[in-house]
């Protein structure tokens, strides 16, 4: 593996359970935007069936249906008039949520009102009884993704936008504001399938992986970089991203175990790392914020 120069951190925003609230979103971003965390993040979901019969990307689903969940879109939105510099991104929404045609617009807005700093995050979902709820085929959740991605570049790229699908047509029609950022905001595809690493190479700029350690993730850009070069798609132009789940286990073990191992996922090619430190308690979120930004994050640019 190719170590990535420079390994950029994120963090989760607070907008699950007791914290999402105006005040701890509000709190939080502006802690971050003092320590110059890299960027800030959501994740999707929007209704939540009592049986789940997919599988949660590492495991069991972690969040009771009756916490509040702040919807992603519109908690971007507010990030967005709330922060100047940290990139705002999605890990990752859910095509099959919402309409491309909404989804284009609702996301031009997001990097006009931010200023260019949007991190499209998509993925095609696990969760069957949610996006059945939401009128997506789940079966046929793949190919709708392939489609909604070409469905936002059209939009966002042609002056003139034309589409003519299996599930979205349109023609004759404006599409305004374009987006701030040029050709259109980065698009980092989530998934570890086949069909999944077939999109990134197809139509993303980036890979975003989800609760992987080294070792499986060392084997997953071993995949990754093999359809790429089936595909004739250069290496070195896809980005590659991990949401990671921050415990108190591993904080518990000092800091060099955090810097440890995310000296390790660096030397792997990552250039974004996300760190989720989902937790009840706002203080607690703010004192690892601190700790990410005082002591983790410079170790880690230095290893």
């Amino acid at each position: 593996m190719t170590p990535a120069t420079t390994m950029e951190i994120g963090c989760h925003l607070p907008t699950q359970g007791p914290v999402a609230t105006r005040d701890a979103l509000l709190t939080f971003a502006q802690q971050a935007e003092k320590h110059h965390i890299a960027s800030l993040w959501v994740s999707d979901h929007v209704i939540f069936p009592r049986s789940a019969t997919g599988n949660y990307p590492g495991g069991r689903f972690p969040h009771p249906p009756d916490k509040p969940y702040l919807e992603p879109v519109a908690t971007l939105a507010a990030a967005a008039v709330i922060t100047t510099h940290a990139r705002l991104g999605a890990s990752v929404f859910i095509l099959g949520h919402r309409h491309p045609v909404v989804m284009a617009k609702l996301l031009t807005t997001i990097d006009a009102l931010s200023n260019g700093r949007l991190i499209c995050g998509v993925g095609v979902g696990w969760w069957k009884e949610e996006l059945e709820i939401l009128g997506a085929p789940f079966h046929k959740r793949g190919r709708q993704a392939d489609e909604a991605i070409r469905v936002l570049k059209e939009l966002w790229t042609n002056d003139k936008p034309t589409f003519s699908g299996e599930f979205f047509r349109f023609s004759d029609v404006g599409f305004a504001p374009k987006p701030v950022q040029k050709p259109h905001p980065p698009i980092w595809v989530g998934g570890d399938s086949p069909g999944a690493f077939r999109r990134v190479v197809d139509l993303g700029d980036g890979w975003h992986a989800t609760s992987k350690t080294p070792k499986e993730l060392g084997e997953a850009i071993t995949r990754l970089r093999a359809a790429a070069d089936r595909a004739g798609r250069r290496f070195d132009t896809i980005t590659l991203s991990l949401r990671f789940g921050l415990r108190d286990e591993l904080i518990a073990q000092g800091p060099h175990a955090v810097i440890d191992l995310l000296a390790e996922y660096k030397r792997l090619g990552l250039r974004h790392i996300v760190l989720e430190f989902r937790r009840d308690d706002l203080g607690r979120m703010l004192e690892i914020l601190d700790l990410v930004a005082g002591t983790i994050r410079p170790a880690v640019d230095a290893a």
